[in-house]
């Protein structure tokens, strides 16, 4: 055995999307114009007014001392001010909150606190790779679940739950979700991930990342306003999508203080908190003005109308996503048969459009690839007519 053979990362597969990134970067010193759709990278900047206080606290010379790995309390409290006020759920700031830096680092520490070798995890497929991968990482292995157009997902989840031995510890979920953009109504669906949890005694990580990018009056439920919820799991909050603070990495994970209580103490260990003058900002931005908040849900919605429009003058009909920042879109029939990876970069090479394969998300993906609503509505158009072009309608 060599001295480099690291087993963790062997588990891992090569990135797809670094593919497709390394095909979009060539085209580009060639010079040619690459439409990006491909990484939910918020390019809206972050509220003036958070930027300001960001700005006045960088300035005193005693917020660039070492944080809180657990983030300031006042920034915690300032989380559990916003569950309540969205969603009536009572949260303890000194037990039931944690900051993280970003949701990602938060979620796959988490994993690495609650999950042994040999251990079971369920996740969604397809799935955004921390999910799966995150598990794997801490030695875990995976039972994935169907999810998308017309699968019911409860149903699956019951079926891997009952051919799996030994039987799962972690159930991974995210509605709004990403890649599918799949919603759930009401809380019905999360009363009954609840009771299952507690049936079988499995801990519930839900990723909450999306909470606020809903469109045509859908308002998306928090796992944590269902009776019970704090008895077998977390819910994963970033400020990352709702106000887009994409770079500035501040993430929350909240719920199950048993939980809650195995990321403070691996975070301590691992890291010292995020910059402090971060961390003031974001207070602001929980307790300041939310009309921010819908100004972005307002552009992401007028976006995807643009991208929905554009695609069907293209001959793709696609059913608009009710939530997230993405359009999950199935490969036209005749060029199914490519696969998502060659298909994107059929786009990337003939219609100018850099998108993400579905089977980067995992099993069942491959017949999709994923948009991205990260560039106005005249590039969008733009991307549409290169499209429209390329499969041949032009």
């Amino acid at each position: 055995m060599s001295m480099f053979d690291f087993r963790r990362i062997k588990r891992l597969p090569p990135y797809v999307f670094a593919i497709v990134n390394t095909l979009k970067m060539d085209a580009r010193q060639k010079g040619e114009d690459i439409i990006d759709l491909g990484m939910g990278n918020p390019d809206l900047p972050a509220p003036e007014h958070v930027i300001k206080k960001l700005c006045e606290a960088a300035k005193n010379p005693k917020n660039h001392r070492y944080s809180a790995s657990k983030g300031i309390t006042q920034l915690r409290v300032a989380m559990t001010e916003w569950y309540k006020r969205r969603f009536d759920v009572d949260l303890d700031p000194e037990k039931e909150v944690v900051v993280t830096i970003g949701s990602k680092e938060g979620l796959s520490h988490l994993l690495l606190a609650t999950v042994q070798p040999g251990d079971i995890v369920l996740t969604p497929t397809p799935a955004y790779p921390i999910h799966p991968y995150g598990a794997i990482i801490a030695g875990g292995d995976i039972t994935s679940v169907p999810i998308g157009p017309g699968v019911d997902f409860f149903s699956e989840l019951e079926a891997a739950y009952k051919k799996t031995w030994p039987r799962p510890k972690l159930l991974i979920i995210n509605f709004p979700h990403n890649p599918t953009t799949q919603v759930v109504e009401g809380l019905d669906f999360f009363r009954k991930v609840v009771d299952f949890a507690k049936e079988n005694e499995i801990i519930v990580i839900h990723d909450f990342a999306y909470a606020d990018l809903v469109f045509d009056g859908y308002k998306a439920p928090s796992f944590l306003q269902t009776p019970g919820a704090k008895d077998v799991g977390v819910e994963f909050f970033s400020l990352t999508k709702s106000y887009s603070m994409a770079g500035w990495r501040v993430g929350f994970c909240c719920g199950n203080k048993e939980v809650v209580g195995a990321l403070i103490k691996i975070k301590s260990y691992l890291d010292y908190g995020m910059f402090q003058p971060i961390q003031i900002a974001s207070i602001v931005a929980l307790r300041g003005p939310q009309d921010c908040v819908e100004g972005f849900r307002k552009t992401y919605q007028s976006r995807r109308n643009e991208m929905i429009r554009g695609l069907k003058k293209a001959g793709w009909n696609i059913e608009p996503p009710k939530a997230t920042m993405f359009v999950w879109a199935e490969i036209p029939e005749p060029f199914k048969k490519m696969g998502s990876l060659d298909f994107c970069k059929f786009l990337i090479k003939e219609a100018g459009v850099a998108v993400s394969p579905g089977i980067g998300f995992g099993e069942g993906g491959d017949n999709f690839v994923r948009f991205a609503l990260v560039e106005n509505e005249q590039r969008i158009k733009q991307a549409c007519k290169g499209i429209k072009n390329a499969l041949g309608r032009g």
